[in-house]
């Protein structure tokens, strides 16, 4: 399967959803939504990559595990972010969970202080391990991930990613994002 899925199935998938959606099959108000979404407290992680198309990253907190064998996560990017094109011609990440006390480098990552794609990383410590995706020295955990699929859904791509490497730093409290501020976990 091509790691960007264009399959059948998910075009099956969603004209069932529009179907529905054009039927009358409620949904739920996108305000509402946002609103729950907020109070699901989420830890912070910078989602870096480098390769062909350059080196960028942002601040998501949409993020999971998917498998343990191989392992996998997901990582969900905006269609409309710079970093898109990006992420699908690189075809690598890392997902770099933060520690409560990189506030500040969560709000660099996140476009929030006017500083953009590759000057982001002039904060910060940042190594490479095996696919070469910028990995933050101090992350709590480092996954550092080869995209093996990519699936568009609404206005997100799902970019799933299998682990090659992981680097795990000292405990120390977690940056969580819930009811739209940072805590401290």
């Amino acid at each position: 399967m091509s790691w960007i899925d264009n399959s059948p199935v998910s075009v099956w998938e969603r004209d069932q959803a529009t179907a529905a959606a054009e039927a009358g099959a409620p949904i739920a108000p996108p305000e509402m939504f946002r609103e729950a979404m907020s109070r699901l407290g989420a830890a912070v992680h910078i989602i870096t990559t480098s390769g062909p198309a350059g080196r960028a990253g942002f601040t998501a907190t949409a993020v999971a595990s998917v498998s343990d064998s191989p392992p996998t996560v997901l990582v969900c990017l905006n269609r409309k972010s710079q970093i898109t094109p990006v992420m699908r011609e690189n075809k690598v990440f890392c997902v770099n969970t933060l520690a409560s006390s990189e506030e500040e480098l969560a709000n660099v990552f996140a476009g929030r202080t006017g500083v953009f794609m590759a000057e982001r990383f002039m904060r910060g410590d940042w190594i490479a391990m095996e696919t070469g995706a910028p990995v933050l020295t101090n992350a709590i955990a480092a996954l550092d991930c080869r995209v093996t699929e990519m699936k568009s859904v609404a206005t997100h791509d799902i970019y799933f990613g299998e682990v090659a490497a992981i680097r795990l730093a000292n405990a120390e409290k977690a940056l969580v994002y819930h009811a739209r501020a940072y805590k401290h976990v």
